[in-house]
């Protein structure tokens, strides 16, 4: 095994966090207790227990990838908290007079969780047929939800609480379970991807809240449904869970296609040899991982991904190349000609202004007029630096322009110090710094 065939497996191993490790055997072993417990005592209203099985079956089976890499499967999780919030199977029936008594739902906590877990897995077999590794970790989370439901639910229906009570206490346990599902996701991100704990949390917050109420919503009328009307109610109450799901579906496919094509368009200049090989892509992963270390939310970083891929597209309109694509060693002038057009390129799609705006700034020194101003004496104000993420690219594409694809460490080292000294006027010293402190996080070969 070479050298850097050894490093990348030691990175690979690395980037296992013990938070992920922590839930998948959280998770494991409460399976592993609910399905002793069921096994010992049997299943209270086997054909109950199938139907809800199998509707979390077909709901992991269409499970989807949202913006972000978030997996989720609704109607399953609609399905398993119905399940655990389930008061009744349907009205008494005595030969074919049906009385208006309903028949209570006697499952367990852990029936909740066997029957659920059982069901996932079910309905991730046929995507490890394909090839395709489920998740765990969102297998784990959406697992713990439904366990926590459950816990805190089925206890209460010993009270025998009236129906208004009853209605209260979903909704209240409901919503704890979108927080407490948006927490370990945020717990798990921010570890996963180096984010603050606070950003992180207001990212899942604004990316699944929206479909964690429709699913709650769906959970509460199945469970409502179910126990007046019998477990063909799901039939119906399914429905709107899955109009949710495919409009989810369309704009997470929308996404991935602007990503997409962004990435496409950035390969041009490097088919053209305008830059380096590899160099849009770079400054990209540079620029994210810098927008994170600097606490910037979900949605910037993705403009940052964006304007980061696209930055150098000004370049086409040069009729002689710079040598390797190097803009650092540009002039200033030719420097901001080349962000203007390419700005201008990117201001043509009329979807993307903010992103044109980010690369039209990134050829701006950070302090401009700053110092001038300031020893006048002038009472005018300064013109403010540029976007964040503008000095992030500014950032990290003049390091990439002196380092490149090297894995030298003392070069990437001494580049580094040449942009600590040029961090008076031109390059934002919070931006270096959170430069260094990814580069030193880069593995050692």
């Amino acid at each position: 095994m070479t050298v850097r065939t050894a490093a990348r497996e030691r990175q690979r191993w690395q980037t296992v966090d013990s938070g992920y490790l922590l839930l998948v055997a959280l998770a494991g072993l409460g399976v592993l207790v609910a399905v002793t417990q069921v096994a010992v005592v049997g299943v209270a209203q086997p054909d109950v227990a199938l139907v809800f099985g199998v509707l979390i079956a077909l709901g992991e089976l269409f499970r989807m990838v949202m913006p972000g890499n978030r997996e989720v499967a609704p109607v399953a999780s609609a399905g398993a908290l119905g399940y655990a919030l389930l008061v009744g199977v349907g009205p008494e029936r005595s030969g074919q007079a049906a009385s208006l008594d309903v028949v209570p739902a006697v499952h367990s906590t852990f029936q909740v969780v066997a029957i659920t877990a059982a069901g996932m897995i079910v309905g991730s077999l046929p995507h490890v047929l394909v090839g395709r590794t489920p998740r765990l970790d969102a297998m784990a989370r959406r697992l713990i939800t439904v366990a926590v439901v459950a816990t805190c639910f089925r206890p209460l229906l010993a009270l025998d609480p009236k129906w208004p009570v009853l209605i209260v206490l979903m909704g209240l346990v409901v919503v704890g379970s979108c927080f407490t599902d948006v927490l370990i996701a945020a717990l798990i991100r921010a570890e996963a991807v180096r984010a603050r704990l606070g950003i992180a949390i207001r990212d899942e917050i604004g990316a699944k809240m929206a479909l964690c109420a429709a699913t709650s919503a769906t959970a509460m009328l199945i469970a409502v449904a179910t126990t007046v009307m019998g477990p063909a109610a799901l039939l119906v109450f399914t429905v709107p869970i899955l109009v949710s799901q495919f409009a989810f579906r369309r704009y997470a496919g929308i996404r991935a296609t602007y990503l997409q094509t962004v990435r496409a368009l950035s390969r041009v200049t490097e088919v053209g040899g305008y830059v380096e090989t590899g160099h849009s892509r770079r400054v990209s992963r540079l620029s994210v991982a810098m927008g994170r270390e600097l606490g910037m939310s979900e949605e910037e970083l993705l403009e940052l991904e964006y304007a980061a891929l696209m930055h150098d597209i000004g370049q086409l309109s040069l009729g002689d190349p710079i040598p390797g694509g190097a803009t650092v060693l540009a002039s200033p002038a030719e420097q901001r000609r080349i962000a203007e057009l390419g700005a201008e390129v990117i201001r043509q799609t009329g979807v993307l202004d903010r992103v044109a705006h980010i690369v039209r700034q990134s050829s701006h020194p950070y302090r401009t007029g700053h110092a001038a101003a300031a020893g006048a004496g002038s009472a005018v104000a300064p013109p403010l630096p540029p976007p964040l993420a503008s000095r992030i690219i500014k950032v990290a594409n003049a390091y990439d322009d002196l380092v490149g694809d090297s894995a030298d460490r003392d070069r990437g080292a001494a580049v580094l110090e040449r942009l600590r000294l040029d961090s008076a006027a031109e390059y934002d010293p919070a931006v270096v710094e959170a430069l260094g402190r990814v580069v030193d996080r880069r593995p050692r070969l």
